[in-house]
């Protein structure tokens, strides 16, 4: 089945170049200049990825992943011109996947798009779902609960949390996680990890003085604790 990618950036020659080494390999690409005809496009073509840039006239990148978020968890590549890790932070907490900073690569992008699609492919397993006194993962399903109660998780969320619960006990150092997880050689910086723990904490209900479910290893990583049953 051939991917739908949304492409969401209002410089023209940019979106040209993307779409050309998108559909070179052998995407189905669709293209948005503005905040409010990404999200119409994005209802009626149910994309499988959407590449959003933050810099966009009208409403910004940001207020349009904040949209998107309420309605889908389709993955969301951002891009940005800013070099302020303050943005990239903001962007990921709103509910971005993974981000590129201009100038990029075109190849690399295509990368990056490739690695976030394989994922989601992978995701759809014949995985065991996990139980555990206060959480349970579904990974067919791709659902997470809490004490009985559904957490809204988007899909790199799911995948982070899966990864941690499938291995209960076992400490995860960032690059393990970057590997397992956003499944390539990351080229940004390790702390996109802490950034998802972080908002993947607050989801599952963990205190992040004193989490209970996704416990921090000082100068290792992170680890997935509760009792299985």
């Amino acid at each position: 089945m051939v991917s739908k990618i949304l492409v969401v950036e209002d410089e023209e020659p940019i979106a040209e170049v993307v779409r050309s080494y998108l559909e070179r390999e052998g995407f189905q690409v669709a293209v948005a200049a503005d905040g409010l005809a990404a999200l119409d496009q994005a209802r009626k073509l149910q994309p499988d990825l959407i590449i959003l840039d933050i810099m966009l006239p009208g409403m910004d990148g940001l207020e349009v992943l904040r949209r998107l978020r309420q309605e889908s968890q389709v993955y969301v590549l951002m891009l940005t011109a800013r070099s302020e890790e303050v943005d990239k932070i903001v962007g990921l907490s709103v509910g971005a996947d993974d981000y590129v900073t201009k100038p990029f690569s075109p190849r690399e992008l295509v990368a990056r798009v490739k690695a976030i699609l394989r994922r989601g492919r992978g995701a759809e397993s014949k995985e065991q779902a996990l139980s555990f006194r206060h959480v349970r993962i579904d990974p067919v399903r791709r659902q997470a609960w809490v004490n009985g109660a559904t957490v809204s998780l988007t899909q790199l969320e799911f995948d982070l949390l899966n990864a941690l619960a499938s291995y209960p006990g076992m400490v995860f150092s960032r690059e393990r996680l970057l590997e397992r997880v956003w499944g390539y050689d990351f080229y940004g910086d390790d702390r996109v990890v802490d950034v998802h723990i972080g908002i993947l904490r607050k989801k599952l209900g963990d205190d992040s003085a004193s989490p209970r479910l996704i416990k921090t290893v000082r100068g290792v990583g992170y680890k997935f604790e509760d009792e299985p049953v």
